[in-house]
């Protein structure tokens, strides 16, 4: 059956993206999603335009873009993993998180979350974000403690095979819902795509 509602951000993982170009033709491999626990909320808005292109005194053709998505993801603490393998902070030897100005460019992760439906959860995975240094802050303690969350601002840009996000629908097959944070999951048609070689 369909659902007919969705609510309450679950599940939240990401895993690392490699691309690998040789000769010309770009690939991609994910490494295996990790959780990040504490999932509050999700905001991600569309990226892209519409170009309307006039003639005969209406719209005669509308070009649309797919940007990809930009918004942010509240989580209650970002997992130390998450800061050293994609946000790059450095842990020393006595086990302090280290960030510098001079670091390297944030790795680039696939995102996996999903939200619950009346009758399914509907699980996504954006294939190419970044995600920018959290703020710092926090309020003092008062009469009841309220946890205090972090924010991480997110960018879904498409790969260059022009692959933005999946979901699962009602049709999806049980063993690709199943294992869908065991592997970040790829189409077949997807999978076989490879680049033109640059000329």
């Amino acid at each position: 059956m369909s659902n007919k509602v969705k609510y309450n951000l679950k599940n939240v993982h990401a895993a690392v993206l490699t691309e690998t170009v040789e000769d010309g033709v770009t690939s991609f491999s994910y490494g295996t999603p990790k959780p990040i626990p504490g999932a509050v909320s999700i905001a991600l808005d569309a990226e892209g335009e519409s170009s309307p292109f006039y003639a005969d005194g209406i719209v005669y053709f509308r070009s649309v873009t797919n940007n990809g998505y930009s918004g942010d993801l509240e989580i209650a603490l970002i997992p130390e993993w998450f800061r050293t393998e994609v946000l790059q902070e450095e842990k020393d030897s006595k086990g302090v998180l280290i960030e510098k100005s001079t670091g390297a460019e944030n790795t680039k992760f696939a995102l996996l979350f999903e939200f619950d439906g009346d009758e399914k959860a509907i699980r996504h995975v954006m294939y190419k974000c970044t995600a920018s240094r959290p703020s710092l802050e926090s309020e003092t303690k008062e009469d009841t403690i309220e946890p205090g969350t972090e924010k991480l601002s997110i960018t879904a840009d498409p790969r260059s095979d022009g692959l933005v996000k999946a979901r699962t629908g009602d049709t999806t097959d049980a063993e690709t819902y199943a294992n869908w944070y065991g592997a970040v999951y790829v189409s077949e048609a997807a999978a076989a795509q490879n680049e033109e070689p640059e000329g």
